[in-house]
């Protein structure tokens, strides 16, 4: 993988007070990386405890409809792997390799002989998988001094690709935000001039003349991050806003309703004011949101927060907008990312901008239309009850032991060595719990309310191992011939997070047949007298 920062290299959005579903788009395919009809990918890093095998990972990606996705690097096993998956992929070609290939066209022939014929040739298996290369990651602010040879890096894996005659799929390298200047209002944005002669201008060329697109890592959450309270963050979310807060831009008088779609319109002002035609394609290779971060220091990093951004990132796209400047013209956008990487270092939100834990159990599941569509995990019909924000703790204390008693909760899995114990305190333990008695009183007006100590939720409380009920990876409980008896339905993705969860390759066998029982306690437990 390249070096990513999402904070430290990057150089944060400061805006000026100037500016005041599904699925059918989703799974539709494309000839190259940046054209054809607009999609929404994700990123797929691998600083993961316990990632998911490549066959895994493959089954998983079937199973969650996901067609696009970006890899950091072009790990063969991992191709070899995704043949089966239905995805197209982006391979990247991490920042440590550009000196080799920058330096060396036969170095970038025999990288494209060993890292993309296998996948790509008229001969291969699987032709199509390939749709883009992606050559560094955010070079200008991460590795500065690789620069120079960057270009020449693209320029001799695009010739070895035309010589092994593969040259529809496009080369290109994704860019920091930061290389635009005065983003805000978008009608005086324009390239950092100490890159515009010497490296954009003739990358843009090569751009042009081979049909590939500019790659580009956009973060509206940054740009919220640093306004000091100048950007709404309804609007950095893609929330509808009044009109009277509606961003402006004062020499267009466009109406910008998100940040996205005002950093997009920078991008295609900076490329007009180098007079670059306006046949390259904008691909926005990252964009996100963390769920969690520190409360002091990054108090947007939530999964409330997160959920709205990306459920609304995915309707903004397949809806083809487009922008206010150039309205019909959507960009394809990669969200980052698909699994949290726990493994990697820096502020907390750093490991937690995953749609899924490494398990394959989501962190939070989104607000998207369609059955069966993109990620496959439709909640607009799903509530869970939690131990409130700002209950005081003793209540919640209270309200728990409530629910575990008298309410006859089955709260087995929340006691020491279970699949809920973890983590071990009591707003967790409770959140377990209400929703537990919430589900089981069929989420009854007040079966939340435990004294004000409770809230309702749309976002799946369920983490790791740890399955509330209620979540979408066990479905409801059905009854035949008047007994009760229990089955389990799940869709093809739900089996998935479920078997995997069963496999307990982290503990072994004992600790995956323990977690089987106690599941198999809560769906029995959950048809029975006892709930009611």
């Amino acid at each position: 993988m390249g070096a990513r920062s999402r904070g430290g290299t990057r150089s944060l959005l400061l805006l000026s007070l100037h500016l005041l579903c599904l699925h059918s788009c989703l799974r539709c395919s494309v000839s190259a990386a940046g054209s054809g009809d607009p999609y929404v990918g994700v990123t797929i890093g691998t600083a993961v405890t316990n990632l998911l095998s490549p066959s895994d990972l493959a089954a998983f990606l079937r199973a969650q409809r996901i067609t696009h996705v970006r890899l950091y690097d072009a790990d063969p096993r991992l191709l070899s792997a995704l043949a089966s998956s239905g995805a197209t992929a982006i391979v990247g070609v991490p920042n440590d390799e550009l000196l080799a290939l920058g330096s060396s066209p036969a170095t970038a022939s025999a990288w494209v002989a060993r890292r993309v014929l296998p996948f790509a040739a008229a001969n291969s298996t699987t032709p199509g998988l390939i749709s883009a290369i992606a050559v560094g990651d955010e070079v200008p602010t991460a590795l500065p001094s690789a620069l120079p040879i960057l270009l020449p890096a693209i320029q001799s894996l695009a010739a070895a690709l035309t010589a092994a005659n593969l040259s529809s799929i496009p080369v290109s390298t994704p860019l920091p935000f930061s290389i635009v200047l005065e983003p805000f209002p978008p009608s005086q944005a324009y390239f950092n001039q100490s890159l515009a002669k010497s490296f954009l201008l003739p990358l843009l060329s090569h751009l042009a003349n081979t049909s590939a697109p500019l790659m580009l890592n956009l973060y509206p959450y940054y740009s919220l991050m640093q306004s000091s309270g100048v950007v709404p963050v309804d609007n950095a979310m893609f929330k509808p806003l009044p009109p009277s807060l509606e961003m402006v831009d004062p020499n267009t008088l466009l109406h910008y309703t998100n940040v996205f779609d005002a950093m997009l319109d920078a991008v295609y002002v900076a490329l007009k004011n180098l007079n670059v035609s306006a046949g390259i394609p904008v691909l926005v290779t990252e964009t996100g949101w963390p769920s969690y971060g520190d409360r002091k220091q990054e108090p947007y990093a939530s999964k409330d927060n997160a959920n709205t951004y990306n459920s609304n990132l995915i309707k903004h796209v397949t809806e083809k907008p487009g922008t206010p400047m150039r309205p019909g013209t959507q960009a394809s956008v990669y969200i980052y990312e698909l699994f949290n990487e726990d493994l990697r270092p820096g502020p907390a939100s750093e490991a937690n901008w995953g749609l899924f834990h490494g398990n394959g159990t989501p962190v939070y599941l989104l607000h998207v239309t369609g059955k069966d569509g993109f990620l496959g995990n439709d909640t607009t019909d799903r509530t869970f009850c939690i131990a409130a924000d700002d209950a005081d703790e003793k209540a919640v204390q209270a309200a728990m032991d409530w629910a575990c008693g008298p309410g006859r909760s089955d709260c087995t899995a929340i006691q020491p060595g279970e699949g809920c114990y973890e983590p071990n305190d009591v707003r967790s333990h409770a959140s377990f719990a209400f929703n537990t008695y919430y589900q089981s009183q069929g989420k009854a007006g007040g079966s939340c309310y435990f004294q004000g100590a409770g809230m309702v939720t749309t976002t799946d409380p369920s983490h790791d191992s740890c399955i509330f009920v209620g979540s979408k990876l066990y479905s409801n409980v059905t009854k035949s011939d008047g007994a009760n008896t229990t089955t389990t339905q799940t869709s093809d993705a739900e089996g998935y997070a479920v078997w995997r969860l069963r496999t307990g390759r982290e503990k072994g066998f004992l600790s995956a047949l323990r977690l089987l029982l106690s599941l198999m306690v809560v769906v029995i437990m959950t048809n029975s007298n006892f709930w009611t």
